[in-house]
């Protein structure tokens, strides 16, 4: 197993020792070491597009938030509406500043009318633990279970089969953005979320910490025999920049609104009030002065995260990330441009170190089942 970080720093999932089995090349990623990848990226990107790929998100955190003030605390720190979701379901939302400025970006599932958990990005459990504590309603209980919960997902067009074949549980028939409760995956008690970071149908496992292994091993063995693999982030930033699944920290943050971000849909402005409400309508009514788009190289350069994007001599905006698409054989970018230049089909240039390179603002995803070129 190769190491890029001074790792004795770094929080270990349960599944480190997996990792090491399997040869992972581990890295730092939001204070946990995490296999960036295993048989490589490319191979790992093409397994979830194809069959399957095997994921350990256990960085991610967990928070729960129960009591007769759940609900009254999520409706007033999300900016989407809770009461859209019903047990059972699952919903996406940023978080936001009075500024508009997002937090985080978060799955809440809701377990019952005064039971939910909350899904924080890794780098931001303890931020968000804090930011929900501020705003939370009379008889609202907060409890981290990050440290005691691990999070394990299958992605692709395979792993329904896969799953399926592993629980008598009727997975396949899940909708998107639903969860079932207390499933036996091959003998592991599981939370089972129809959800992912993809673009491909898949799953989401959250089991206790020390069933991990044993679930990881299960899961795995079910899509090894189907063709897919294990896969690192690496791969999971390819997959997620395709289909245009906003990474924090990268594209989204606390200087971007989901105004800017191209997450409006999620901004309910025809529920009561919510953080940052007054500066969103502000916004949507002047209209936003800049948008993140989708960007194709036009030649062999690579845009990446902070490069400059021009248009003629001025300045325009910035990329947030960038990579070779393995799907589709080109680079492909997102970037914060201005709105006169963010229409689709309009040039505009990248500086990769000392040259500027074409590109052309491009439709979003990139990338969508069944439609790769």
């Amino acid at each position: 197993m190769a190491h890029d970080v001074a790792d004795s720093e770094l929080l270990r999932t349960p599944l480190a020792e997996a990792h090491e089995r399997l040869g992972a090349r581990m890295v730092g990623f939001g204070g946990w070491l995490m296999p960036v990848q295993y048989a490589g990226i490319i191979a790992e990107h093409n397994a979830v597009r194809s069959t399957a790929g095997v994921f350990d998100l256990s960085h991610m955190g967990e928070v729960e938030v129960r009591g007769a003030g759940a609900f009254a605390t999520l409706q007033r720190v999300l900016v989407n509406d809770v009461s859209r979701i019903g047990d059972g379901q699952a919903l996406y939302s940023p978080m936001c500043l009075p500024t508009g400025g997002i937090v985080d970006d978060v799955i809440v599932y809701r377990h019952a009318a005064d039971r939910y958990l909350v899904i924080p990005n890794a780098a931001n459990i303890a931020k968000d633990v804090e930011w929900l504590r501020a705003h939370a309603a009379a008889d609202t209980v907060l409890e981290d279970v990050s440290p005691d919960t691990a999070l394990i997902a299958i992605q692709g067009p395979s792993s329904p089969a896969v799953l399926g074949s592993l629980t008598t549980a009727a997975v396949d028939g899940m909708d998107s953005f639903s969860f079932l409760e207390d499933v036996d995956v091959g003998g592991v008690r599981a939370i089972v979320s129809r959800t992912g970071y993809t673009g491909e149908t898949g799953f989401e496992l959250y089991c206790p910490a020390g069933e991990a292994p044993r679930l990881w091993e299960v899961v795995l063995s079910g899509a090894e025999a189907a063709g897919g693999m294990a896969v690192g982030l690496g791969a999971r930033d390819t997959l997620r920049l395709e289909a245009r699944l906003s990474l924090y920290g990268a594209d989204i943050d606390e200087t971007t609104t989901p105004l800017e971000a191209g997450l409006g849909w999620t901004v309910a402005f025809d529920k009561g009030d919510f953080v940052g409400k007054a500066a969103l309508l502000s916004q949507r009514d002047e209209g936003v002065q800049r948008r993140l788009v989708g960007l194709t190289m036009d030649g062999r350069g690579i845009a990446r995260g902070g490069y400059p994007v021009y248009h003629g001599d001025g300045e325009i905006g910035h990329v947030t990330s960038g990579a070779p698409s393995p799907s589709l054989g080109v680079n492909i970018a997102l970037a914060y441009i201005d709105v006169a230049h963010a229409r689709v089909g309009g040039a505009v240039e990248v500086q990769v170190r000392r040259n500027r390179h074409a590109a052309t603002v491009t439709r979003t995803p990139f990338y969508r089942v069944g439609a790769a070129t």
